[in-house]
């Protein structure tokens, strides 16, 4: 038996696992209270990388050392990434090996943040428990190798990352250098669908349905004679059709994230010193099996590790979406553990370093959105392996060089005004919705694939993300502060404008609870498919949309993919953009048609109406509108909204405000183009950070390409 009596006892200090793994996680879906979470100020700007001496072709630690500081960095984060050295055999524990390093960043002034390093496990512990590797969805070949692989239920898996992080939390909890904790890393479900993962989940169906014949008739399962009579005849996720089933599926991966991450919060909060925060890198927001709002319950701090365009495509866009959503998860700032130093991939065909300028340029992105710190994937580029050319802030001559350069400009400015600029409070008046259930369930119907033949589709031509991304960057390029709301979310009152992107899957609690934010004065704008199915991705049996069809003033009882985009009529969109890939054919009831297709068939219904419901308005897309098209709709949105940034900007240059620890106004004006651009300041009367001096109201500015002012407000 390879789980032997060293794991038994195992079992009986973690309780949920004595009783065995599924049952843990049946008490997990009850909603187990999340351990504590602290508050987490910082009295200045973070500024470093990733740093692996492991990695390192020969002894350098010094060297690093010295560059680094000389560079002015003063923040590292490690450990993460090397089970093997902490243990390289089970139950030997190893640390000289990163206490130098910790050491020698201490007395060189920088701090470090630790990983728990349990999300690649050692071999030894693969040839000992093989069954802990994750099975994949159909029951493919396993095999170790690649990291994330493992089944994060698995009792053994769970003993032995609940021993290596007892051990390491108490080895460094009175080490003045380690200012926080990560745990684990990027963290997914890894798509396991090991016994007891599923176990669990029927156990969680128990719990949420109470008998098979609930279950049955939530997720319509008489359809084709699949109704499950008895809990032990429950199918397996492997070759189901039932869109319940798959959205409840992914819920419960969602689920095992988040109960996996809280319980080694949990084990970390219970060793860890005094001072020692506990955070989770995401590894880029809006995952469809992680509900990282769930998660940020658990943390101290959210942490993100956002990547993006460089060259000609580096236009902030990606980086202010990822940094408005890390903020909005806890209200509050975040850290970037991980981003581009210079070029990125898993082969050498993405290799676009960066321009003079945007290394610096992307710091100053992140802080705008409310980051409290910015960190490289990594410092110094590794000699071989999966990742020989993500490449560090030294490339792999491991010696100063251009990014080197540009990196020390930046945090010797950072050693200047950091302090002004770190806990940037930010207050948007509008906010995306963001729904994953949504976002899964159209991912099993989806709405726009390329069309192969009878049958027969291709590729997604756009799903719920890309409408996500439109809507986001249409708001970024008017300059318009955004957050976002999950629908766990109580309150919208706080925002003056909610945008939805598509609400496929959604209670009648959460469509009343948009209908009365209309009613009582706010403003919408909501896209299609919005309000057709409920909570069990079953369509409402009503005219669509359900219970949105007094706040939108229209029903509709027919849709149609469209074959190709159609144009738009009506004074809103006088011609400019298109619609695509979807029709609904609205019927107005109460509802101001705003636009219709330019088409003979399709004509006679709306595309766009507008309705005032209550003291608000709601204004609804009946289909996807291309980019022109968007923006359109945006802007008078925003105008109706009284919302419009009243800033006239030179179309590369974005705006971000917010409010310093002084309590001072605080204006970013960020330049993504290779062109200087001039413009006439139209704030209060300040002081330019960068460079110092006084700016006055109405005062020309001029940035040179890919730089950057930041003023703050007398």
């Amino acid at each position: 038996m390879r789980v032997s009596i060293r794991l038994m006892a195992s079992l009986l200090c973690f309780g949920g696992l004595a009783i065995g793994s599924q049952e843990l996680f049946a008490q997990s879906a009850k909603g187990a209270a999340a351990p504590a979470a602290q508050p987490f100020v910082m009295s200045d700007v973070l500024y470093g990388a990733a740093y692996y001496h492991e990695y390192m072709p020969y002894e350098r630690l010094d060297k690093d050392v010295a560059l680094m500081k000389d560079a002015g960095l003063t923040v590292v984060r490690m450990g993460e990434s090397t089970w093997s050295l902490w243990e390289p055999e089970d139950g030997k524990f190893e640390y000289a090996w990163m206490d130098r390093v910790v050491d020698a960043m201490g007395k060189a002034g920088i701090k470090v943040i630790m990983g728990t390093p349990t999300y690649s496990i050692p071999t030894w512990m693969y040839h000992e428990h093989p069954e802990m590797l994750a099975r994949p969805l159909h029951g493919g070949e396993t095999s170790y190798g690649m990291r994330q692989n493992m089944d994060t239920d698995s009792p053994a898996f769970r003993f032995y990352a609940q021993r290596l992080i007892r051990n390491m939390v108490e080895h460094y909890k009175n080490n003045p250098n380690v200012i926080g904790w990560q745990i684990d890393n990027e963290t997914a479900s890894y798509g396991a669908t090991n016994h007891d993962v599923f176990t669990g989940f029927v156990n969680h169906l128990k719990h949420k349905f109470g008998t098979t014949d609930a279950l049955n008739k939530a997720w319509g399962l008489n359809y084709w004679g699949q109704d499950v009579n008895g809990w032990e005849n429950m199918p397996t996720r492997d070759g189901t059709i039932s869109t319940g089933y798959k959205l409840e599926w992914t819920r419960w991966e969602q689920m095992r994230v988040t109960d996996y991450l809280s319980w080694q919060a949990g084990l970390v909060r219970e060793y860890r010193g005094p001072n020692q925060f506990v955070m989770q890198d995401y590894g880029g927001m809006m995952k469809r099996d992680v509900n990282e709002f769930e998660v940020a319950k658990t943390l101290d701090v959210v942490a993100d590790n956002p990547y993006h365009g460089t060259q000609d495509h580096f236009d902030g866009v990606a980086q202010a979406e990822q940094g408005d959503f890390s903020r909005s998860l806890k209200h509050a700032n975040y850290l970037v553990t991980e981003t581009n130093a210079q070029t990125i991939d898993w082969t050498s065909a993405y290799q676009y370093p960066p321009y003079d300028g945007q290394l610096r340029l992307d710091v100053y992105t992140h802080l705008s959105s409310g980051a409290n710190m910015v960190e490289y994937w990594h410092w110094a580029s590794i000699p071989s392996g999966q990742e020989t050319y993500w490449k560090g802030v030294l490339s792999h001559d491991l010696e100063p060089n251009r990014a080197y350069a540009e990196v020390s400009k930046t945090a010797h400015e950072l050693q200047k005004i950091g302090p002004k600029l770190v806990n940037l409070k930010i207050k948007n008046d509008v906010a995306i919705l963001y729904s994953v259930d949504s976002a899964n369930a159209l991912d099993f119907m989806p709405f726009a694939l390329q069309r192969l033949g009878q049958w027969q589709m291709g590729p997604s031509l756009a799903d719920y993300k890309s409408l996500v991304d439109q809507l986001h960057k249409t708001l970024f390029e008017a300059n318009v502060g955004t957050d976002f709301v999950f629908p766990e979310d109580a309150d919208f009152s706080k925002y003056k404008l909610i945008i939805v992107p598509p609400l496929y899957i959604a209670d009648d609690a959460l469509l009343t609870k948009i209908a009365t934010y209309v009613k009582g004065g706010g403003h919408v704008l909501m896209t299609f498919k919005s309000g057709f199915a409920n909570e069990n991705s079953a369509v409402r049996a009503v005219r669509a949309p359900g219970p949105l069809r007094e706040a939108v003033g229209f029903n509709y009882q027919e849709f149609s993919n469209l074959e190709k985009p159609l144009g738009l009529k009506g004074d809103l969109v006088q011609g400019d953009g298109a619609a695509m890939y979807w029709a609904e054919f609205l019927m107005p009831e109460h509802a101001k048609t705003l636009a219709t297709y330019d088409h003979p068939f399709f004509g006679r219904w709306p595309a766009i109406t507008r309705n005032e419901y209550g003291s608000g308005v709601l204004t609804y897309e009946g289909t996807y509108l291309s980019d022109a098209a968007q923006k359109t709709v945006m802007m008078d949105v925003l105008k109706q909204a009284h919302l419009l940034n009243a800033t006239a900007l030179p179309p590369k240059v974005r705006e971000k405000n917010g409010t310093d620890n002084a309590g001072k106004a605080l204006h970013y004006y960020l330049n993504y183009s290779g062109e200087a651009q001039t413009f006439a300041y139209g704030r209060g009367a300040g002081t330019e950070l960068l460079k110092g001096g006084a700016v006055a109201a109405g005062q020309s500015i001029t940035l040179a390409p890919w730089d950057l002012a930041i003023i703050e407000e007398r």
